[in-house]
C-alpha cells in the first residue's frame, strides 16, 4: 500500500491511454475525471478502474476513440450519439456542447446513448458549475438491482446526480445511486479480498450476504427498500428508454468476459442556465442564505457539524492534494503490471520520491 501525488497519477493514466491510441485531449479527459474521484474520496470509481478500460479498448468492446454524433434536434434538445465509446469522454463533448446551447435557450435536454461507464455523475454536475449552470445527471448501469420483492438482478444501480453553483469553489453536489451502496464499492471490496457491510447485498438466493463475490452475483438492495426501486425504474426510463439506448437487463457488463455486444449504456443530462431565471447574485445569495441557516440547525448528540453535500468532497480533495492519494497493494500490484505491459512507468509512493 502506497501513497501517491494526483500529478504522477494523472501522468501515468494519460500518458497510458495514449499508449493504447487514444488522443491527447480524451486521454486528459479520462485522466482527470478517475483522479478526481480518487481525490475525493470516491476510490471504487477511481484510477482502479483503468485496468478494465484498457482490456476493453484492446478486445474492441470499447472505442478507444469514438466518432461521436451530436444532433441539435431543437435549440434545447441534444441527441448524443457515443459510438460505443468511453462515458467520460462522450459526456464530457455532450455537456460542452449542450453548456453553448443552455446559454442560449436558457435550458439542454441532453439524451445520450451508445455510451459506457462514465465514473462519477458529479463530474459532470462539477463542469455546469464552473459555467454557472445547474445540473441534473443520470445513468443506468448493468443490472445490480432487483426490483422490490425480487430476487434478481433486473435494473442498474443507476445513480442520480445534482450540481448547483455557489459563486465559490463549493458547489452543491448531489451524487447517489438508487442502491443502498455504489455497486463499484463492492467491485473494489473484491478486488481487495474484503468483505462487505450487513445491508448492502443479497446473494443468488435472495438471502443476505456479506461476501462481495456472492454481492456481485446476485444483487445490491434498493436505496430505501420501494422507494429506491421506484427511482431505479425512473432512472431506467430516462435513460434507457427515452434516449434510445439499452435498458435494465440488456445493458451489457464491461465486467464479464462472456459478454461480447457494446454495453450500450444510457446517460441523460439537464442544464439550466440560472442566469436565464434570475441574476445570479439572487440565486448565490438566497443559496448561501438556505445553507447558512440548514448548517445552524440544532445538532443531534455526537454530531459536531452540519455539512451540505459537495463540502467533505471538497475537503477531501484538499487533504489528499497535501498528503496524496493512498492505493491498495492489490489496485497498486494491478497499475504496475498494467504500466509494464505497455512500458508506462508506474510512479514511485511518495515516501520513495526523494530515493
Amino acid at each position: 500500500m502506497g501513497t501517491y501525488s494526483e500529478c504522477n497519477l494523472k501522468s501515468f493514466c494519460e500518458d497510458l491511454l495514449i499508449s493504447v491510441g487514444m488522443n491527447q485531449e480524451n486521454a486528459f479527459v479520462v485522466a482527470d475525471s478517475l483522479v478526481k474521484a480518487n481525490l475525493e474520496g470516491v476510490d471504487s470509481h477511481g484510477i482502479s478502474r483503468l485496468t478494465i478500460y484498457v482490456k476493453r479498448f484492446n478486445d474492441h468492446r470499447i472505442n478507444v476513440n469514438p466518432d461521436i454524433k451530436l444532433t441539435e434536434q431543437t435549440p434545447s434538445v441534444l441527441l448524443v450519439d457515443g459510438d460505443n465509446g468511453l462515458g467520460h469522454v462522450v459526456s464530457y463533448q455532450a455537456i460542452v456542447k449542450g453548456t453553448e446551447m443552455a446559454k442560449q435557450s436558457g435550458i439542454t435536454a441532453i439524451a445520450i446513448k451508445n455510451s459506457n461507464h462514465f465514473g462519477t455523475a458529479s463530474y459532470f454536475c462539477q463542469l455546469a458549475c464552473e459555467q454557472n449552470l445547474a445540473c441534473i445527471g443520470f445513468t443506468n448501469s448493468p443490472p445490480g438491482i432487483a426490483p422490490w420483492g425480487g430476487k434478481n438482478a433486473f435494473f442498474g444501480t443507476n445513480p442520480i446526480a445534482f450540481g448547483f453553483p455557489t459563486g465559490n469553489d463549493r458547489p452543491v453536489i448531489i451524487d447517489l445511486s438508487t442502491s443502498i451502496v455504489a455497486r463499484g464499492k463492492i467491485i473494489l471490496a473484491q478486488k481487495q479480498g474484503n468483505s462487505i457491510p450487513n445491508g448492502w447485498a443479497i446473494d443468488e438466493d435472495g438471502l443476505p450476504t456479506n461476501d462481495a463475490e456472492a454481492a456481485l452475483r446476485g444483487s445490491v438492495l434498493p436505496l430505501g427498500g420501494a422507494k429506491g426501486s421506484a427511482l431505479a425504474l425512473a432512472v431506467e426510463i430516462l435513460t434507457g428508454i427515452l434516449t434510445g439506448a439499452a435498458f435494465g437487463p440488456y445493458v451489457k457488463n464491461i465486467y464479464k468476459e462472456a459478454e461480447t455486444e457494446n454495453a450500450n449504456v444510457g446517460h441523460f443530462f439537464l442544464l439550466l442556465d440560472i442566469e436565464k431565471f434570475m441574476h445570479l447574485s439572487t440565486f448565490f445569495g438566497s443559496l448561501e442564505h438556505l445553507l447558512t441557516e440548514m448548517k445552524e440547525v440544532p445538532k443531534a448528540p455526537g454530531t459536531n457539524e452540519i455539512r451540505y453535500p459537495g463540502e467533505r468532497r471538497k475537503r477531501d480533495r484538499e487533504h489528499r492534494q497535501l498528503t496524496g492519494i493512498e492505493l491498495s497493494s492489490n489496485v497498486e500490484e494491478e497499475l504496475i503490471r498494467l504500466g509494464e505491459e505497455y512500458n508506462v512507468p508506474f510512479p514511485k509512493p511518495l515516501s520513495l520520491e526523494t530515493i
